[in-house]
């Protein structure tokens, strides 16, 4: 209709100069969209007439006007409009409408006008393209949007200037480099893609080369995911171009590309979805090309490089089906469900299997596409599929050929150890027991062992240091170190570590280990000192190379003396002496150099040297490094224990005397050589302190305990010998020698090396005496006298120092007093209670607090100092740290106090009326420490408070509740600081849960007790999440009421009563159990798997822990019952009201609405409580157990997890056995209202099971017998099949005792005989098939009806361990015997014995009878077992139909009917329901069409009987998926905003778009979604915020609701314009 138009106004007017006039615009006004298609449509009429040869109409000078005029048209109108339009911000719809309408008048004037023209626009709008980022574009430029689609309408007139075409080219290239990502899809398409379409023959080719070579060249250049991502983009839309089939060789060949291939590879395991996409799209491409061409891939054997790709017509069926299967594996993996890949992981086996096969023969199949496969599940976001990936890699048994092993080490020490890093990879695996070993675990161990091995020799060194050093490159947790560290540990033994692996392995020692759980960091060090073991090149390392790394493994976490890694130590030493790189010293002459290197010559050497010192400057030094003495001190003890292993103990003496030789002549001479340099005495008494401490051995460690002594008491001897001139020493250094800031260091040095002494010659008399005689009490009045000179009015540093290593002195002496190692009834003593009187001297000043304790809490003054000395700069930091010589001070001051309270008590110069207000005040200077001490050092206070709060808790309750609070706000506050959380915890504890104060009642001290019960309900809290806590409270408190150490008959009534005021406690106890995160249980299991490792692994010996299991407290709970006294009325008192707490707690839950399920905190609650109960029957009254049964047979008719259901059963039985008068209500039970009994009948009918065991105590047993067969008689007849199956077994066990009696006719069975014995036949014919019969067998052979003995088996192994694990209950329920065991409190009886002597039921296997039938898997095929909508790729693409005749809009139109701009194509879909349902949509919501790939759909049956005749009154259009490509192009150019359905990383939520009125929704495929090559097609990702786990909706639900939002945001919104216009 335009043309015809158009035609007419040409024809009727000759005067184009008006026309052009009339339809132009002002060069500064923004026209309508119309107003410009107008004149294009103008223009475009006249071309046909410039180009008529006749004259008669346009003569040449008419024609040259024309010419100017449209070439006015384009520098005067269009570009300033389009540049107009740049400066306007966003991309509004008028924006892209007035572009499109522009740039397609600009395409029509530029053929009117001279050859020139058309480069001319293209140089003036370049520049435009080359904007960065955030530039704004300025007069006259254009915005990089605007100017891409000015070259996209120029390009087809510029395709002549060759030149021209590679400036766009190259300027195109470069914006794809430098422009955001929203760009670089439009300029690929729109410029790219375009420039391509216009070219052909030579210059396609070239251009297409130039394209290749510049991305493969930035790639490899600057290979980063970014530039992946943007080169994948442009090879992916420009694949039809450069994938194509050519009938010559051509110069441009994707495929013989290295660079392109590992920019697929990089790809397809890219973090982005799209771009991994893209290259798997490539892939299938490269194929599909290599397949049709039927040609070699590459045509001749390259020479050097590595070829990646490689395709063989000959072997064209094998390469298929390789690549189809890696497809399907590579787009399956792109789920997050594990049931729907794990069918697929058995093609990534076909695949290794074919690239094996292959590596022998034409290397058809490069192993780095299988890394691939493993990244990308490396990557994935489900943790399950991520561990499938790890598992299926270390069990790859090719990994066991070295070609094949050494193609997969760079992946293993890179990818492979990142993945590794993930701690939930070492869950324990179905099936798995708490203690074990994780699958992951054990797998890495063999897979480490056959990896290292199976790679060529000259490679394994390398390998390792590089997987070491990637333990420092980044954070590791513990456990995924601990695994990795004891994977290194089993390796074979070989020397492949030198130097540098000894440094890498100190560095994770260091850095990536300090912040780890100390058990598993100890065990981790354990692991890697046997691996330097295993692996280190020892021809490679120095002797004091081994030492210094020894330094780094901790005496109190792993190395510790006498523990099986110290002897693996000393043996590896002894097997390599003589073997070591020996030491160039300075001086050493080249042949000295290659002397061999004893331990014990190197040892000798290393002492000397430590010795030699400079002579004193005379300045104040600081004291040497003390890991120097470390260091020096085990290797001595080694060098000893290795000749001791060697040589025998009795040599090793003469061996440590003569090695210590140049230390014991120093020690002789210290305190009376006034001219030894202070350097050298602090280095002898540093070396001696670091003997004595890496010299002993833990306490629980008793291997070779004999000879260790003998190794120990050599030293003592040695030492004793030097015991008076080293404490003269000491002691004469103590006594006012100590001046310097750098002396309170030095201070700390001697008065642990006089602590060592004191402790180590405790056990001998003579030097016992003497100190205690003559050193201590001197000692004690020295510093007391320093102590009560007045204080100055300036406060020198010597004063100070003085002042602080006094209070330090005394309060070691308190410390030595209160370990036993000085007798308290020495002389000692007395000297301290002069002490005692100066701390609670009055006050002397009124400046002091209104306390009456002048000498409490008496601060360190910061000492002022000459700046002018040069002592100060070199003891400047020192100062600086004043605050901490402060705190000791204060520290300090409380361990004297804690022990005098103690051990003294109130001085006895205070008034007998005054001792109360005296200890108010004491107490009140405690709460003030508290706020003045750092958290961490508040521990003394605490004990203090220990004693003085009982004695004040009913004349100051206040001050007590003051007291407690704060000190337990400290103690959280320390909860994060494991080094000093416990101890703190345990003296609070003590503190505030003594025995009188737990005593209390609410009458006494109400706020108290309040408090109490708070704290304890807070401690129970903060063990949920930090395992040990309550078990802390609960020990305290059961040794406080029930003392291990007396017999329940000698219990104090008085402390035991308390336990009714916190009852509650014990409740919790009873059914505590926190429920951890899964983070946290798996720290919990693998702490587990290292203590069960035993003495196998040092740091179980090393490291000093509690016992922190969670369930400690119900083993100690449970201990504490066992110890209860029945007839002792109190105890019988506590077991009753614990009973019916307990039973409260197992009514609320199950009269809540709360649906509880298995393994639930609820279900484990309930199994808790009947646990004990079941436990504690045998102790309760027979009157009191009337009273319980009815609450007993209650709970049987609750609905109950199995394993609660046994337990509530087994606990009726033991009731009726023990008490037979309550018979007759549980046979009441069953004339219960039958809706009640429904299922719960089931439980009572299992009691009866067991009839056996009540019968006997029964008295009239016929007639129970007779009472038992009528009721269970009653029930084979009921409608449930659970309950018709209980009661027959009832009835055949019932039966069995009754039949004898039956046989002779008495009691009237005989009647019975013949009915039991016929239901029984009955039902045994009728379960004889199917599943009937399956659960008849079944259910005999369970456990509860089988083996199980409800009286022989009762035993404490079987309620806590053998029914949890015959029940399925989690295994972190079940408690073995042997933690019971642990408990030294726990008190077994005839009545209840620990381990159940009968075997039978331990060696059943867990289950119940109640399983489904799993039918038989149908064979699969090829693809029958994959989920995933997916086929192979190679779909096909449909012949091109003829065109069928459209449906008029007019049927439509003639009905009023509205109709929007949105265009849906669909013409990748191919299931006709689907676009049926479509086909209605659209029309329904009024789409302007529906785009088909084919029309003949509208006559299948099954789209028919969806669009229910909405084809009719919707325009159909069609299109076929390869002309897609060029039909969205055109729609582009119309205006048209590309909309599709797609996750992407730059993708819009659905409810935040707002849809432009021209929209065309693009959708994708049912199975593989949008094709890659079309995804930069779109201008807009539009993705359906989803909440499921399933990720994607049905295409035509996607679309449905896409439809809707744009009718709701456009024809909704018109509606209501024209309504209120009108109104």
């Amino acid at each position: 209709m335009n043309s015809v138009l158009i035609n007419a106004v040409l024809s009727s007017s000759l005067d184009y100069g008006l026309l052009f006039d009339s339809l132009s615009w002002p060069s500064d006004s923004w026209p309508g969209t119309e107003r410009v298609e107008a004149l294009t449509a103008f223009i475009e009429g006249l071309r046909p007439l410039m180009a008529d040869s006749d004259t008669t109409q346009f003569t040449a000078t008419k024609k040259s006007s024309i010419k100017d005029k449209v070439d006015s048209v384009i520098w005067t109108q269009c570009l300033p409009l389009l540049s107009r339009i740049s400066a306007e911000a966003g991309e509004g719809l008028r924006c892209r409408e007035s572009t499109a309408a522009v740039c397609r008048l600009v395409s029509v004037c530029v053929p009117l006008c001279d050859e020139a023209a058309p480069g001319r626009v293209a140089l003036s709008v370049l520049p435009s393209l080359q904007l960065s980022e955030d530039e704004v574009p300025g007069p006259g430029r254009l915005s990089v949007e605007v100017a891409s689609e000015v070259m996209a309408a120029l390009i087809p007139s510029l395709s002549t200037d060759e030149q021209l075409t590679l400036t766009t080219l190259s300027a195109s290239l470069s914006c794809i480099k430098t422009l955001p990502d929203a760009l670089v899809s439009k300029i690929t398409v729109r410029l790219l893609l375009t420039l391509l379409n216009c070219c052909s023959g030579a210059r396609l080719e070239s251009s297409l080369k130039m394209i290749l070579d510049d991305l493969c060249s930035w790639y490899s250049t600057d290979r980063t995911p970014v530039v992946t991502e943007r080169a994948l983009l442009c090879l992916t839309a420009l694949s039809d171009h450069l994938l194509k089939a050519h009938s010559h060789p051509s110069t441009c060949e994707p495929r013989l590309s290295l660079q392109f291939w590992t920019m697929v590879q990089d790809g397809l395991t890219h973090r982005d979805s799209v771009s991994r996409k893209r290259a798997l799209y490539l892939l299938k491409k490269c194929v599909a090309l290599s397949e049709e061409e039927g040609v070699d891939c590459p045509l001749s054997p390259s020479g050097g490089e590595e070829v990646l790709f490689r395709w063989a017509p000959n072997r064209s069926k094998l390469l298929r089906e390789f690549w189809e299967d890696y497809a399907l594996v590579m787009e399956t993996l792109e789920e997050n469900q594990v049931h729907v890949v794990r069918p697929v992981l058995n093609r990534i086996d076909t695949l290794i299997q074919t690239t094996v096969n292959d590596t022998s023969g034409q290397g058809l199949f490069h192993p780095s596409w299988l890394l691939c496969v493993y990244q990308r599940m490396f990557h994935s976001e489900n943790k399950s599929l991520m561990r499938e990936g790890v598992c299926h890699l270390l069990e790859l048994q090719v990994l066991q050929q070295p070609d094949f092993a050494l193609a997969f080490s760079q992946f293993i020490v890179g990818p492979f150890m990142d993945v590794l890093s993930e701690t939930s990879l070492f869950h324990r695996s179905v099936g798995q027991s708490v203690g074990d070993c994780p699958e992951l675990g054990a797998k890495l161990q063999v897979f480490m062992a056959t990896f290292v091995s199976s790679l060529p020799s000259e490679h394994r060194g390398r390998m390792l240091l590089q997987m070491i050093q990637q333990l420092c490159s980044k954070h590791w947790c513990a456990v995924p170190l601990l695994f990795l560290s004891q994977a290194l540990s089993k390796l074979p033994p070989s020397p492949l570590l030198g130097i540098d692996g000894l440094t890498a392995l100190r560095e994770v020692l260091r850095c990536t280990m300090i912040t780890h759980q100390v058990l598993l960091r100890g065990a981790a060090q354990c692991f890697l000192l046997n691996s330097a073991f295993c692996l280190t090149d020892v021809s490679a390392v120095a002797l004091d190379d081994v030492f210094s790394f020894l330094m780094d493994f901790r005496a109190d976490e792993s190395l510790c003396r006498g523990t099986q890694i110290w002897n693996q130590s000393c043996a590896w030493l002894l097997d390599n002496e003589g073997s070591f790189k020996p030491r160039i010293m300075d001086g050493d002459c080249a042949d000295g150099a290659t002397k061999k290197e004893t331990v014990r010559g190197y040892v000798q050497n290393e002492i000397y040297t430590y010795l030699r010192v400079p002579a004193s400057t005379g300045h104040t030094e600081r004291l040497p490094d003390p890991r120097e003495a470390d260091k020096l001190a085990r290797a001595i003890l080694l060098c000893v224990d290795m000749e001791r292993n060697q040589l025998g103990a009795e040599t090793s003496n003469t061996t440590l005397e003569s090695l210590l030789s140049p230390l014991l002549d120093t020690l002789s001479r210290i305190s009376k050589n006034v001219y030894m340099p202070q350097r050298k005495s602090d280095k002898s008494l540093q070396l001696v302190l670091r003997l004595i401490q890496l010299g002993g051995i833990p306490s629980c460690q008793h291997a070779g305990e004999e000879q260790v002594d003998n190794v120990m008491a050599a030293m003592k001897k040695l030492i004793f010998k030097l015991v008076d001139p080293v404490q003269e020493f000491i002691l004469r250094r103590l006594f006012g020698e100590l001046q310097e800031l750098f002396d309170v260091e030095r201070a700390e040095l001697y008065l642990c090396v006089l602590r060592q002494l004191a402790v180590m010659y405790s056990s001998a008399p003579e030097h016992h005496s003497k100190i205690q005689h003559t050193y201590f009490p001197k000692f004690i009045k020295h510093s007391l006298k320093i102590l009560q000179e007045s204080s100055q009015q300036i406060h020198s540093v010597s004063n100070q120092v003085a002042r602080a290593i006094a209070m330090a002195s005394l309060a070691t002496v308190c410390g030595l007093v209160e370990q036993e190692v000085i007798d308290m009834r020495s002389e000692t003593i007395s000297v301290l209670k002069s002490l005692n009187d100066y701390f609670y001297s009055p006050v002397s000043s009124s400046s002091q607090s209104p306390s009456s304790l002048g000498n409490f809490n008496k601060r360190l003054q910061r000492p002022e100092t000459d700046n002018s000395s040069s002592d100060v700069e070199v003891q400047g930091p020192l100062l600086q740290d004043w605050g901490r010589i402060a705190a000791n001070f204060m520290r300090d001051q409380w361990i004297c106090l804690s022990f005098l309270i103690k051990a003294v008590g109130i001085p006895e110069s205070v008034e007998i009326s005054r001792v109360s207000e005296t200890l108010k005040a004491a107490l009140s200077c405690s709460v003030e420490a508290l706020a003045l001490l750092p958290s961490d050092l508040v521990l003394p206070v605490l004990t203090f408070m220990e004693t003085v709060l009982p004695k004040l808790l009913l004349s100051e309750e206040a001050l007590c509740v003051e007291a407690v609070t704060l000190s337990w706000d400290l103690v959280q506050g320390l909860s994060t600081n494991a080094h000093d959380f416990w101890l703190a915890l345990k003296g609070f504890i003590s503190m505030a849960f003594h025995d009188k104060l737990l005593e209390l009642t609410d009458t006494q001290a109400p706020t108290l007790v309040a408090t109490l019960k708070q704290i304890a309900a807070e401690l129970m809290v903060l063990s949920q999440s930090k395992s040990g806590v309550f078990g802390v409270l609960l020990q305290h408190c059961c040794q406080t009421w029930l003392p291990t150490d007396q017999g329940s008959g000698n219990t104090d009534n008085t402390v035991f009563s308390s336990v009714f005021n916190h009852i509650n406690i014990l409740t919790e106890a009873c059914v505590y159990g926190p429920v951890f995160r899964r983070d946290q249980r798996l720290i919990q299991d693998v702490q587990t798997y290292v203590e069960q490792l035993g003495e196998e692994c040092a740091a179980n010996v090393a490291v000093t822990s509690d016992n922190r299991d969670d369930q400690l407290p119900r083993t100690c709970v449970l201990a504490f019952l066992s110890h209860l006294d029945s007839s002792n009325r109190q105890h019988q008192r506590l077991i009753e009201e614990l009973v019916m707490d307990l039973l409260k707690k197992d009514n609320d839950i199950s009269k809540s609405k709360v649906r509880y399920y298995s393994n639930s905190l609820q279900h484990r609650v309930k199994n808790r409580v009947w646990q004990t109960l079941l436990l504690l029957l045998p102790k309760l009254r027979e009157e009191f157990v009337a009273t319980l049964v009815k609450r007993v047979f209650e709970a049987g008719f609750c609905s109950n997890q199995a394993s609660v259901k046994y337990l509530i059963e087994w606990m009726m039985i033991l009731i009726l056995v023990q008490y037979p008068q309550h018979m007759d209500s549980f046979w009441a039970c069953f004339n219960m209202d039958h809706e009640k009994t429904k299922t719960s009948s089931c439980t009572f009918l299992s009691v009866l099971v067991h009839f056996n065991v009540i019968i006997p105590n029964l008295k009239d047993e016929a007639l129970q017998l007779h009472k038992a067969l009528d009721i269970i008689l009653q029930w084979c007849f009921n409608h449930n099949f659970s309950v018709r199956l209980y009661a027959l077994l009832a009835l055949k066990r019932v039966w069995r005792l009754a039949e004898d009696r039956a046989e002779e006719g008495a009691d009237g069975f005989g009647g019975l005989s013949t009915v039991i014995k016929a239901c029984l036949n009955q039902a045994e014919t009728m379960q004889s098939t199917g599943n009937a019969n399956k659960n008849w067998t079944r259910i005999q052979e369970h456990f509860f009806f089988g083996a199980f003995h409800p009286i022989r088996d009762y035993s404490v192994e079987t309620i806590f361990y053998t029914f949890p694990s015959l029940s399925e209950l989690a295994d972190d329920e079940w408690i073995p015997p042997w933690k019971f065991e642990k408990l030294s409190c726990f008190s077994e009886s005839p009545s209840l014995p620990l381990r159940n002597p009968h075997p039978d039921l331990s060696q059943l296997q867990p289950g119940d009878w109640i399983q489904q039938d799993k039918g038989e898997q149908n064979k699969e095929d090829r693809w029958a077992e994959v989920q995933k909508k997916i086929t192979p790729w190679r779909l096909g693409i449909q012949e091109q139909e003829p065109e069928l005749q459209l449906v008029p809009q007019q049927r439509a139109a003639r009905l009023g009917k509205l109709h929007g701009s949105l265009l849906v194509v669909a013409s990748l879909i191919d299931k006709p329901t689907n676009l049926g349902g479509l086909c209605r949509t659209c029309e329904i919501f009024g789409a302007s069409a529906l785009v088909l790939d084919s029309l003949r759909h509208v006559n299948d049956k099954h789209f028919q009987s969806l669009s229910v005749s909405s084809e009719l009154w919707l325009p159909l259009l069609e299109v076929k998926p390869m002309e897609l490509t060029d039909f969205l192009q055109v729609k582009k150019s119309e205006g048209y905003c590309i909309v599709g359905v797609e996750q992407t990383a730059n993708s819009q939520s659905l409810q935040d778009y707002q849809f432009p009125e021209k929209t065309l929704l693009l959708l994708g495929n049912e199975r593989e979604g949008i094709p890659a090559n079309l995804l930069q097609m779109f201008d807009v990702c539009v993705e359906i915020p989803q909440q499921g786990v399933i990720r994607s909706l049905n295409v035509h639900v996607s679309a449905a609701l896409l439809i809707w939002e744009y009718t709701r945001q456009h024809l909704t919104s018109g509606s209501a314009e024209v309504v209120s216009k009108r109104s």
